[in-house]
């Protein structure tokens, strides 16, 4: 297996060094992909020092490898319990020096315990548009609700599932021939420029928890009145 050797540090005041990234996941690793895409740009303020997935054959392992990342296997069936299994998961991410956790894919729920020890280091990649459609098969419940617009939430990782401040959002439009699989095609395209983008802002130093919410420097400022509308307006006359 191989091994990133930048394994320099990015401190959360912004400093020059790199945030070392680890990356859990169970599956194919599309978004672990576009980490590692981005992280091979030179000014990118992020490197991933370790990829860890709970299953062996998971995809996004070679996917890793062929990056001449670090990887491990924790299988969470080796383990009696799931407080078990989170604390061999702990102790190998600080063993690795990590700074930021990035679930992307990873299929296990982590116990209370393991995401207030990492909180605010822990962040997750969920297929819609936050609070809405928390959980599994969120197109196909996008479609039966016939929501007009959906997307995908960077957030913060809390206790309750796909709870806590969001930190980037990415929307797209639903097309009325949309089916489950051509939405999430379309949903998971914005999937893989949104997680790069929230990764580094957080390496940047401009991501603030504040009450509960995420607070983005200089984001307000220079926001603007743009909206997606879906259907459009008919032009006036």
């Amino acid at each position: 297996m191989g091994k990133r050797e930048n394994d320099s540090k990015r401190g959360r005041n912004g400093s020059e060094a790199q945030l070392k990234l680890a990356v859990l996941i169970s599956g194919s690793g599309t978004n672990l992909q576009a980490l590692i895409d981005a992280c091979a740009e030179p000014d990118y303020p992020a490197r991933i020092s370790l990829v860890i997935s709970n299953k062996d054959d998971a995809a996004g392992l070679a996917r890793a490898e062929q990056a001449d990342i670090r990887t491990q296997v924790i299988r969470h069936t080796d383990f009696a319990s799931r407080s078990a299994f989170d604390q061999a998961l702990s102790e190998a991410l600080a063993a690795a020096d990590i700074d930021l956790i990035c679930l992307a894919g990873f299929m296990r729920v982590l116990g209370a315990p393991f995401v207030d020890h990492w909180q605010d280091r822990l962040i997750n990649i969920h297929p819609a548009l936050l609070p809405a459609f928390k959980g599994l098969h969120t197109h196909k419940r996008a479609l039966e609700a016939g929501v007009r617009i959906a997307g995908c939430t960077v957030h913060y990782v809390r206790a309750d599932v796909d709870v806590g401040p969001i930190i980037a959002q990415a929307a797209v439009s639903v097309l009325p021939e949309d089916t489950e699989a051509s939405l999430a095609k379309r949903v998971l395209k914005q999937e893989h420029r949104l997680y790069p983008m929230a990764v580094a802002l957080i390496a940047q130093g401009q991501v603030a928890v504040v009450d509960g919410r995420v607070r983005i420097a200089g984001a307000e400022s220079g926001a603007t009145e743009a909206a997606l509308i879906n259907p459009l307006p008919s032009p006036t006359k």
